[in-house]
């Protein structure tokens, strides 16, 4: 835009002024352009005093060609300082990387809208994403969002769809913006209910379970398949295992839980050597067992006197 100076443009200030407010006006509003004519990075330009597409506020960035890779939208001049609003309307479901200078950048995924401010810094010039720390204290009603990361203390976050007649779901973005893994409430509930997550992760193997109440815990799977030894092994309760060796193995028992079993078979032609640990018991006796090829057991753990009872 031109600043008119005292006693300047005689005869032509109307004509200045107009084209000054038409700018402006072009600035708060919305404009489409084809910024990638072509597969590859892309400058489109904010003219001085002329109208043109980057100069909107709310800018939708399209393509003439399909985009195969991420591609760069640089706008220009570098010295230009200005919030914008984009859209990520090119095919081929790409993402754009806006910059300006050497600065910092801001990926749009293919769909996306983002709010950003360039900071006109030259050369070294940088894009910001506007919205990274927004502060939304109080009340904030969301009928649908998709979030790639998000922090919630001291608060409940609830979210549906549009279409409340539709299935919710929960969407956890990954680091490309392109897809997600979603968690989808089922199409019919009798009566709201609340899952509650363990204290931890877990261990290998385990499986999730419920008490009734909606509190979830990890157990061991009991269903596990049977698991073939062909040297020494430190058992885990609810472990299902074959012994194969023609070799002498000792198969340890592992500290008891009160309901806990282990089914062990030998088809090899070494004898097993089924070891306790500690003050361990079987069968109430505080002595090791042998299992010879083409015998099998099935130990239960029932409790420090009796140890693991052999049926």
């Amino acid at each position: 835009m031109e600043e008119i100076g005292t006693g300047e443009a005689s005869g032509t200030w109307g004509t200045k002024t107009n084209t000054n407010l038409s700018l402006i006006g072009k600035a708060l509003g919305y404009a489409t352009e084809a910024s990638f004519s072509s597969d590859a990075n892309a400058t489109t330009t904010v003219s001085d005093g002329a109208d043109d597409p980057a100069r909107a506020l709310y800018f939708k960035v399209t393509s003439g060609a399909s985009l195969t890779a991420t591609r760069e939208l640089t706008i220009a001049p570098n010295t230009i300082s200005r919030v914008m609003i984009i859209e990520n309307a090119t095919t081929g479901s790409q993402i754009i990387t806006i910059k300006q200078g050497s600065g910092g950048t801001v990926n749009i995924p293919a769909g996306g809208v983002k709010i950003v401010y360039l900071d006109g810094a030259g050369a070294g010039a940088a894009v910001v994403d506007a919205l990274v720390a927004l502060d939304l204290t109080g009340t904030t009603t969301i009928a649908q969002a998709t979030i790639a990361q998000a922090t919630i203390s001291n608060g409940t976050f609830t979210g549906t769809q549009v279409d409340i007649t539709a299935q919710g779901d929960l969407r956890l973005q990954d680091s490309s913006g392109g897809e997600y893994a979603a968690i989808q409430a089922p199409a019919t509930i009798a009566s709201s209910y609340t899952l509650t997550l363990p204290a931890d992760d877990g261990d290998a193997d385990q499986i999730l379970t419920t008490n009734g109440s909606g509190v979830l815990d990890f157990v061991t799977n009991t269903y596990l398949g049977f698991e073939i030894l062909t040297s020494n092994k430190s058992m885990e309760a609810s472990g299902q295992y074959v012994s194969n060796s023609s070799s002498t193995l000792t198969h340890t028992l592992p500290s008891g839980v009160a309901g806990a079993t282990i089914i062990l078979s030998n088809v090899g032609s070494g004898a097993v050597t089924v070891a306790r640990t500690s003050s361990q018991k079987i069968d109430s006796a505080a002595e090791d067992g042998t299992l010879n090829q083409g015998a099998s057991v099935q130990f239960v753990y029932v409790n420090d006197t009796i140890g693991w009872h052999t049926l």
